[in-house]
């Protein structure tokens, strides 16, 4: 991957400039574009560019958040700035977060706003944490603008430890059926290979089957991995590859629960930075740009696109939502009756406790059905393990 530092238009005229990873010019262009921006000039970056930043690798979602939760907590007992970074450059437990304080400071001692500093890393912060930071340092509310941030970003943590949890035991009971079929394959059904062989019959073909798959899994034991890493590596290639990952996000929003624990995470994401941006005073449409940021699916990003332009033409927020054609009725009602009333903004906080609650709802709903779905799959492979190994037996015994 490739850094580039690009300068771009925002639909209001105003200029904003960034750097961003891609594996070409053409690439990085497109990602600028799908942050809602008009691409000015885009060029490879170099550290000479912005005068002394240093390339920091990317944090973790821990560290962002102790980065954050240190901060606002120096910043609210009077420390300056300046004192609150080198506090943190001393003293953070993350060496990652320590060279950030430590770059940051040196960016504020040249002159620069902390904004400022932190958008010269996008790819570090995201362009949400970016906006948001603007926003509040614009207004004079950094400490409510870190503490929305901090809630944002403890709310991201939940949702993906609430998906890492319901996929974590059926991907560990998968492995493990993957660990015993192999060991069974080369170890088990060789050993009575003399055995069945002793017989002078012919073998079952599911049994002589396991039985050539055993002895070339043992001779050629180094394609396992080998078989794994490609296997691993194409997924990953097709998920990056633009038309194959396009092509997944469609797939994956036409499976039954799949689509609808897709949705309701993308929502609960979209709508709190959207709620949270909106408090912080942040224009309606920006608010939609920052809030388009958080989707990962390419088609749930093309429909926000028709919501941005209808509201550039003018339209409310409600009739934007309606006009993407992905929102749940109940959001849409809600998001119209807060602009109805007066009342945006709680409005917008309620639809977000809403859209949890179906998340949760949808997340159990799964843990419970894959249970069967395990059970069976297990089954059958015990099963065919079994009816394997046994059917020889059985053909001994019946003459």
């Amino acid at each position: 991957m490739t850094r580039y530092e690009y300068e771009a238009e925002k639909w209001n005229g105003e200029k904003v400039k960034g750097r961003i990873d891609a594996k070409s010019q053409v690439e990085a262009r497109v990602r600028v574009k799908n942050l809602g921006y008009k691409v000015i000039s885009i060029k490879e970056f170099s550290s000479a560019n912005i005068g002394g930043t240093v390339h920091l690798q990317s944090l973790s979602l821990k560290e962002k958040i102790d980065f954050t939760q240190t901060f606002l907590t120096l910043n609210k007992a009077g420390l300056p700035i300046i004192e609150s970074l080198i506090f943190i450059e001393k003293d953070a437990a993350s060496r990652q977060v320590r060279m950030l304080a430590q770059e940051i400071k040196k960016q504020i001692i040249s002159g620069y706003t902390l904004s400022d500093t932190i958008s010269k890393y996008p790819n570090l912060f995201g362009q949400v944490y970016i906006g948001l930071a603007k926003a509040g340092e614009d207004s004079g509310e950094i400490d409510k603008t870190f503490e929305r941030l901090i809630e944002l970003l403890k709310k991201q943590g939940d949702i993906k430890g609430k998906v890492i949890s319901a996929l974590t035991y059926p991907i560990f009971v998968v492995l493990l059926a993957h660990a015993v079929v192999l060991v069974m394959l080369m170890f088990v059904f060789p050993a009575f290979k003399d055995m069945f062989d002793q017989q002078g019959k012919q073998l079952p073909a599911i049994t002589q089957f396991c039985i050539n798959a055993g002895e070339f899994l043992k001779d050629k034991w180094m394609l396992i991995p080998l078989a794994i890493a490609i296997i691993v590596g194409s997924f990953m290639y097709l998920l990056r590859w633009e038309p194959s990952r396009r092509k997944i996000d469609e797939l994956v929003l036409k499976i039954p629960l799949i689509a609808d624990l897709v949705k309701a995470a993308a929502f609960s994401n979209f709508l709190t930075v959207l709620q949270i941006a909106y408090d912080a005073g942040i224009p309606i449409l920006d608010c939609l740009y920052l809030s388009r940021t958080t989707l990962s699916n390419s088609v749930m990003q093309d429909a926000i696109k028709i919501s941005i332009k209808k509201m550039q033409a003018g339209a409310h927020l409600s009739e934007s939502l309606k006009a993407a054609n992905i929102f749940p009725k109940m959001i849409l009602f809600m998001v119209s009756t807060g602009e109805q009333s007066g009342r945006l903004g709680e409005l917008m906080t309620q639809s977000v406790q809403h859209i949890d609650q179906q998340l949760d709802l949808i997340i159990d709903t799964l843990g419970k059905l894959i249970e069967p779905v395990l059970l069976i799959f297990i089954g059958f492979i015990v099963c065919f393990l079994a009816l394997s190994l046994y059917l020889p037996l059985f053909q001994s015994y019946s003459v």
